[in-house]
């Protein structure tokens, strides 16, 4: 049997600063995930390292425990890899005041 793929853009081209968030995705029927983030424009501050989260109903939220570094740079790139995530997931950033970053966030499922 095949896998099947699916790429699901949770953010695009969106100015990031203070708290941050992708729409939550509701994924329970893949068995892993892998959640990149690139950078649109040249980040202003410090970067965050974002945390990816998971949820049983899409509503309430919990740290799954994988930390992706925001990149840097213009056109940088971070990845994190997750498994065992139940149902719903999405990603969040916490800025340091001034500090912004302008991010496409894509979600890649496999059954």
């Amino acid at each position: 049997m095949l896998s099947e793929n699916f790429t699901a853009i949770l953010a695009r081209n969106e100015d990031w600063s203070a708290v941050a968030t992708t729409e939550p995705y509701e994924a329970g029927w893949a068995r892993e995930a892998v959640i990149f983030v690139r950078t649109l424009k040249e980040p202003q501050g410090p970067q965050p390292k974002a945390i990816v989260e998971l949820s049983p109903d899409g509503i309430r939220w919990l740290p799954e425990g994988s930390l992706l570094q925001l990149p840097e740079t213009k056109d940088g790139i971070a990845m994190a890899r997750i498994a065992h995530f139940g149902n719903w997931l999405r990603l969040r950033a916490v800025f340091d005041d001034g500090a912004s970053s302008t991010v496409i966030v894509t979600l890649h499922l496999k059954s």
